[in-house]
C-alpha cells in the first residue's frame, strides 16, 4: 500500500512520462499518484476538486443501489480522463482495479484553460463525447442484447480501447463484468466458456484473452 499525504491522496510517483493533459497547453501538468488494487480514488458525494487521467492500470466507477446491489458505471483504461463532474461533487465512487498510476489535475485549472483556449475546449469536448458514446453503448447493451451479445460486445470494446491487437489481459474480474453488464457472475462465466467452445476466443491462462473478432462481431450483429 502506498503512503498517503495529509490530504488523503497517495504519495507521488516519480518519473511518469507524458504529464501534460492537453497538447498545446504545457501549463496543465498533472501530479503523478499511485493507487493499490481495490484502493479508493474518491468516494460518492466527495468534492470533485480533481480530474484524473490513467497512466497505467485501470479504474472502475460505481454506485451502490438502494437494495445494496452494485452497478458499475464505467471502466477507465490508460489514457482515459475521469472524475470530471457536472456538479460540485462526485456522483460515483472510483476504485483502482489493480496497481494503478494516474495523473491528477486541479479541476479549476482545467476549466480555466478550456475557457481561455479553444484547442483545450475542443480536446475536452472530444473526451466528453467519447464518454457519452460509451454510456450510450452500455444503454443499448443492457436494453436489447442477450447475455452472449453483451459479453461479446464488451470484449471487443475493451480490446479496441487497449489498442485493438486482439490479445490482452482483462483488467477487470468476472464480477466486475457482471456488475457492468447487468448479469450474474455465473452467467458471465458460462458465456466466456461458451464463446471459447465456439472458437470466438481463447483463454491461454489467467485473465489473458485472444479474440477472434470476426466471430464475435457476427454474434453481435446477427
Amino acid at each position: 500500500m502506498p503512503s498517503h499525504t495529509a490530504a488523503g491522496h497517495p504519495a507521488p510517483v516519480s518519473n511518469v512520462n507524458g504529464s501534460i493533459l492537453f497538447a498545446g497547453c504545457p501549463d496543465l501538468i498533472g501530479t503523478p499518484f499511485s493507487y493499490a488494487r481495490e484502493e479508493e480514488v474518491y468516494g460518492e458525494g466527495e468534492e470533485a476538486e480533481f480530474v484524473y487521467r490513467v497512466v497505467s492500470g485501470a479504474v472502475r466507477t460505481h454506485k451502490v443501489l438502494s437494495d445494496g446491489r452494485r452497478q458499475i458505471t464505467g471502466f477507465h483504461l490508460p489514457g482515459d480522463l475521469f472524475g470530471f463532474e457536472q456538479g460540485d461533487t462526485h456522483r460515483h465512487t472510483a476504485e483502482a482495479l489493480s496497481d494503478t498510476r494516474v495523473l491528477i489535475f486541479k479541476r479549476r485549472q482545467v476549466e480555466r484553460a478550456a475557457t481561455d483556449r479553444a484547442e483545450v475546449a475542443c480536446q475536452l469536448w472530444g473526451m466528453a463525447t467519447k464518454n457519452l458514446r460509451l454510456a450510450q453503448d452500455l444503454t443499448l447493451l443492457l436494453g436489447r442484447r442477450t447475455a452472449t451479445e453483451r459479453v461479446a460486445a464488451f470484449l471487443m470494446e475493451v480490446d479496441e480501447r487497449l489498442g485493438g491487437s486482439g490479445t490482452f489481459a482483462l483488467p477487470m474480474t468476472r464480477r466486475d463484468i457482471a456488475d457492468y453488464l447487468g448479469l450474474t457472475i455465473e452467467t458471465v462465466s458460462r458465456t466466456l466458456s461458451q464463446l471459447e467452445e465456439d472458437g470466438a476466443l481463447q483463454r491461454p491462462g489467467g485473465r489473458q484473452l485472444s479474440l477472434r473478432r470476426a466471430k464475435l462481431r457476427r454474434m453481435v450483429e446477427d
